[in-house]
């Protein structure tokens, strides 16, 4: 199966002449050097302002802030042409389609000026740290505090599964300005904390099963004052709405990024069988096969359509939290069950590294828990019900 006979009908003619360009850029940048960046465990910084040389990153930031004003497909774009092109955890998805966002949504006037056409260029790499040692999809239950104290906050607390933790220079913070908050959601802010000031320290790169190049960390806050200016939003006790309403994004970037690498395992699954012998004759002559791969492009057919007409109402701006949790987890469960069946008609070979389809099965297995687990993603389908 070639991956340019995959029908992707939210796209325009725009939109593919610069998928040219992205993948162009991830055949020449990003392939050759992902096994090494796998073995350093992380992605070099002198890679971020190539991407933002060709619009690679943030394309959906307004023109006055130094972006394109491009909308959410473009984002889609890169995302997928990363996972056809070796699948390279580059952390560019989550400067573009998380954490610009939430500056372009709620951040200050100086905000937007400071850090999105820094972002953009790839001059500053961002993260987002919400979750926590002991908490993970229940955000209201943090203990990471930010107290006032005259015109700053002083930030207490620690934060682990930090994607860019390394290489941050900005990070958007979920804290507690009023710890006792009931519910505790009521208390929970997003504040900007630059990873220069004085108590701010990056732990452990975290090992991982997979997505090894990147840098996943943990964060610790140890007395960080930054100015009250540092508030996103324009009022305390906004950050879990903020959340709330940013998150589809997010689940549906999961989504993508799930549904092209099913694309690419049977690209290459294909590819493979046809070329392996057993017993006399190519792997794909075989009746068992034949029918696994049958069954596994109608999934992925079906996949991508769904995916395409969630992107579709994404660009009419009428994805619901729903809809994008139905995408998340119905991709990222499919994603783990295509890579598994294409790395069995491998056989041993698909338990070697040195096979793309092992890396993809490592790297499929995170996607079922992060940007909110498939449970809670169901618990969220079911309140709309």
């Amino acid at each position: 199966m070639s991956i340019d006979q995959i029908p992707r009908t939210a796209y325009n003619e725009d939109h593919e002449a610069f998928r040219e360009t992205v993948r162009r850029f991830m055949k020449e940048e990003i392939a050759p050097n992902r096994a090494q960046w796998a073995k350093d465990k992380i992605v070099p910084r002198e890679i971020w302002p190539k991407a933002g040389e060709l619009g690679m990153l943030c394309p959906t930031v307004p023109e006055e802030y130094g972006g394109l004003g491009l909308d959410f497909g473009y984002n889609a774009i890169v995302d997928e042409e990363g996972s056809y092109t070796g699948g390279a955890a580059t952390g560019f998805s989550l400067q573009s389609d998380i954490v610009c966002n939430y500056l372009i949504a709620y951040g200050s006037e100086e905000q937007k000026k400071k850090w999105l056409p820094r972002m953009v260029s790839g001059e500053t790499i961002t993260a987002i740290a919400m979750t926590e040692p002991g908490v993970g999809s229940d955000l209201q239950a943090i203990t990471t505090t930010a107290k006032k104290d005259g015109n700053h906050y002083v930030v207490n607390g620690s934060k682990t599964y930090i994607t860019n933790g390394q290489n941050a220079d900005l990070v958007l913070v979920c804290a507690k300005t009023d710890p006792d908050a009931e519910p505790g959601w009521k208390g929970v802010s997003i504040i900007l904390v630059e990873a220069d000031r004085e108590g701010f320290e990056r732990g452990r790169n975290l090992d991982k099963i997979g997505m090894d190049e990147a840098d996943t960390s943990e964060l610790f806050f140890n007395d960080v004052r930054v100015p009250t200016a540092n508030l996103l939003g324009h009022e305390e006790g906004l950050g879990f709405i903020q959340l709330m309403q940013q998150l589809p994004q997010e689940r549906l970037q999961i989504g993508g990024s799930a549904i092209a690498m099913c694309e690419r395992a049977l690209a290459v699954t294909i590819d493979y069988v046809k070329e392996r012998k057993a017993f006399g004759k190519a792997v794909i002559e075989f009746q068992n096969t034949q029918f696994t791969l049958a069954e596994l492009k109608t999934e992925a057919t079906i996949g991508r359509t769904f995916y395409n007409f969630c992107v579709g109402e994404h660009l009419e701006g009428r994805l619901t939290p729903e809809l994008a949790s139905m995408a998340k987890y119905w991709l990222s469960d499919l994603q783990g069950k295509i890579t598994d069946a294409c790395l069995q008609l491998h056989g041993g070979y698909g338990y070697m590294n040195e096979y793309p389809i092992a890396r993809m099965f490592r790297d499929a297995r995170v996607q079922r828990i992060y940007g909110g687990t498939n449970e809670i993603m169901k618990l969220l389908i079911a309140r709309g019900l």
